[in-house]
């Protein structure tokens, strides 16, 4: 069994290939020199310092060898001979397989902008990303950075903490469009702007300043801000190009059906880079989160078996800002209308219905921990595929546990 891609998703598939009865050799190729691990952390704690490489690992390092798992660090695959069931490492190495798994995840979106190769421009994408940019934080440091998504605004707000000036980018109307309602970005924006975040809307960055180092950033306004790091948080784009050599379908991202098999009947797709068969909401969708990565990899790795599970968890992902999470179940963006519900003051639940009214996403903002329980019963009560009554979501003295034993029965 071959696995290219030695991330969360890979990690927890080779693993999960040995739990579930595999005892023939186990080859995991990445390109990092590290072993797998957790990449949430990589713009939390360990911006912060408060954690370590070993920390966020996902086993311990003798966990490889005790499970007889061949880990090629810092090797990249540069062909797959589907034919003669071959990788092939640019090195030369070959290396056959009897299932092979693509979990080669994203990678960043670039500019393509003057100056945008200079010193000081980062991303956050692995541990390296992260090490760079905490060396270039602290107290009468300046910070940019371009894009007001999840990555970005929790770079943001650790990068407060540390006393760093921050301003924040968005070429959009608001923070983090696509991925929570209008409601939940109104808090998130006030919050770090009480923090002394400068959040400018509605602005792109046409051009990165400094000859040796970034001194700023040039707006489309022709406005600069002065600045001493840049972070580059657009987003990201599934690394496809391995299985579009191999001529395996890429339709934002790899395509794989519900079981995560492309296909090639011996090739399996999953984490970041897959576009896969979801019953929930039809069609296919691609993910981008911790709890995608943590299912998908012993899911495909069962599936390479001969088990025939399906991906049809509604997805769940969470964001920690200051004081403040949130937490996200289902597709937001497939709803038409969202019901509130507020739990307290400080937390509010938002639950997103389809045209039919069936409950089709969750969202919450709150305290840390505030929220959690509520969310969570939401996305049950979306993988059960119910069509609970608006008047009762609403009501904070309704039970969610009971509503959604009374909708199931």
């Amino acid at each position: 069994m071959v696995i290219v891609g030695a991330g969360h998703t890979g990690g927890r598939a080779a693993h999960a290939l040995r739990a579930a009865g595999w005892k023939g050799p186990i080859v995991l190729i990445g390109t990092e020199p590290h072993a797998p691990y957790e990449r949430p952390p990589l713009s939390k704690g360990m911006l912060t310092g408060e954690k370590a490489l070993g920390d966020v690992t996902l086993y311990d390092e003798d966990a490889w060898s005790r499970e007889g798992i061949a880990h090629r660090a810092g090797a990249t695959v540069g062909t797959i001979r589907r034919g003669a069931r071959e990788v092939v490492l640019t090195d030369g190495t070959v290396i056959p397989y009897e299932r092979l798994l693509l979990a080669t995840g994203a990678e960043p979106r670039r500019l393509a902008i003057p100056g945008a190769g200079l010193p000081g421009v980062s991303v956050m994408r692995d541990i390296a990303d992260s090490e760079a940019l905490r060396a270039r934080l602290g107290k009468g440091k300046r910070l940019v950075v371009i894009g007001g998504g999840f990555i970005g605004l929790e770079v943001a707000s650790n990068a407060v903490s540390l006393g760093t000036e921050v301003t924040v980018v968005e070429a959009g109307p608001r923070l983090m469009t696509r991925a929570v309602p209008a409601p939940i970005e109104e808090r998130l924006r006030a919050r770090h702007i009480a923090a002394g975040v400068d959040v400018r809307l509605g602005r792109q960055v046409v051009a990165i300043l400094g000859t040796d180092d970034v001194t700023g950033v040039r707006l489309d306004d022709r406005s600069e801000i002065a600045c001493d790091t840049v972070l580059v948080a657009i987003g990201v784009v599934p690394r496809t190009g391995l299985a579009a050599a191999a001529g395996l379908g890429v339709d934002n991202g790899i395509v794989v059906d519900a079981e995560l098999r492309t296909e090639d009947p011996n090739i399996f797709a999953a984490g970041d880079v897959c576009s896969f068969a979801h019953d929930l909401f039809g069609g296919h969708v691609r993910l981008e989160s911790w709890k995608n990565a943590e299912d998908q990899g012993p899911i495909a790795a069962r599936n390479m078996l001969g088990a025939a599970e399906t991906a049809s968890m509604a997805p769940w992902m969470w964001s920690d800002q200051y004081d403040v999470t949130i937490q996200i179940a289902g597709l937001p963006d497939r709803g038409s209308r969202i019901v509130a519900r507020q739990l307290d003051p400080d937390s509010v639940i938002l639950f997103h219905l389809a045209d039919d009214g069936r409950l089709v996403a969750a969202s919450g903002v709150g305290p840390n921990g505030s929220i959690g329980r509520a969310v969570r019963l939401g996305q049950m009560m979306i993988e059960r595929s119910l069509y609970p009554d608006p008047r009762l979501l609403a009501d904070p003295a309704v039970n969610l546990k009971t509503l959604m034993r009374e909708q199931a029965a």
